[in-house]
């Protein structure tokens, strides 16, 4: 437990930088499963429609820092591999 007041206020901080992420994490979450739901439907209008939407918010929460730079791109390349081998 934060014995000191600036320990306690680094806590608060904390638990709130925490929930922001956590709430970031989920939403790229679940448009990343949206689009790959529409991938493997074969609905490619409404993924492709979908994709920038999804570069969008994980280029948001690489900003923030709750993921990593290089894991967003990761990700976005595998989401535009998928739609480019379905369109073939």
């Amino acid at each position: 437990m934060p014995i000191t007041a600036s320990a306690k206020k680094a806590a608060r901080q904390n638990r709130r930088r925490r929930l922001g992420n956590i709430k970031r994490k989920d939403t790229a979450k679940a448009v990343v499963k949206a689009y790959r739901k529409l991938v493997a439907l074969k609905k490619l209008d409404e993924a492709k429609a979908l994709l920038s939407k999804a570069y969008k918010v994980l280029d948001k929460v690489a900003k923030s820092g709750a993921i990593k730079k290089n894991k967003a791109s990761r990700l976005k390349s595998r989401l535009a591999k998928k739609l480019a081998a379905k369109t073939k």
